[in-house]
This record gives C-alpha cells, structure tokens and sequence, in this order.
C-alpha cells in the first residue's frame, strides 16, 4: 500500500473512531431508549457473571429476548473497536495484554462514572463483557493484518 493510501485510512479511521466515540458517549449517558435517565429506579451490580448468567437464562424468553440481547452482544460489540481501530492508528506497537488493560481501563471508567452519575446501570458484568469485546477487536485486526500481509506478498512474488 502506498503512503498516500495508508495515509487517506488513517484520516477516514481517525474521523470513524472519533464518530464512534460520540456514539458511545450518547449512547451511555444521553439516550433515554436505553435507560438513561438520572436517578430513576438506580441499580448496581458487582457480583461478577450475576447479570451475564441472567441474560443467558432469559434469552429464549419471547418477553425478554431483545433486551437481553442487546446487553450481551451489545456491551461486547461496543468495543470491538476499540481493540480493532487504536492498534492501526497508532504506530506504537499493541500487544493482546495492552489492549485487554485499555479494554479493562475504559470500561472500568465508564462503570465509575455511571455510578457516580446514576446515568446507566453499573455492571461488573458490563467491565466483563467490554473487555471481551476489546480482545475480539483486536484478534480481528490481528487476522485483517495477516491476511493483508499475505494477499500483498503474493501480489510482489
């Protein structure tokens, strides 16, 4: 790839991370559809697998699929990217230990502030299941990279 390329990736990946940033805000503090609403009916969870066992038990449930869904896939599919998008902006090196203590790291700060705004619900499960996301993301990115690696060695033999 030519630098001129990679440079216009990068760029449009910055302006898509920054994109999925202000997402993330809205969509943990402001949106009232998920519950975001201070002070109402609060609730805390911090006994681990208490909250991911109950979404596996309720899932098959017609009244609760949805929601329950929603929380399993949604808390690791939120940061996906976050493990796939920050290893290819930056040129520092990532390893798997890196971005899991990052993964860890937000998701702890957003729970903390969720409980000190009483915007969401803070879930030791939500920290659990973030941080699985931010590994996928970046097992991803590993497997994109590889499989860029090998298509463009093929194309110079």
């Amino acid at each position: 790839m030519k630098k001129r390329d990679l440079r216009n990736l990068r760029i449009v990946a910055w302006i898509g991370f920054v994109i999925y940033l202000i997402a993330m805000v809205y969509f943990l503090f402001f949106c009232e559809k998920m519950g975001r609403v201070s002070g109402v009916d609060y609730r805390y969870n911090l006994k681990p697998f208490a909250e991911i066992r109950r979404c596996l038990q309720y899932i098959y449930t017609d009244r609760y699929r949805y929601s329950m869904t929603l929380n399993l896939f949604g808390n690791v599919g939120c940061f996906v990217p976050l493990g796939f998008v920050l290893p290819f902006l930056s040129s520092k090196r990532w390893s798997f230990i890196k971005v899991t203590l990052l993964s860890v790291s937000a998701s702890v700060l957003i729970e903390v502030m969720q409980l000190i705004t009483k915007l969401g619900c803070c879930d030791i499960d939500d920290v659990i299941l973030n941080t699985c996301g931010g590994m996928l993301g970046y097992i991803l990115f590993l497997l994109c990279r590889g499989i860029y690696r090998l298509v463009t060695k093929r194309k110079t033999v």
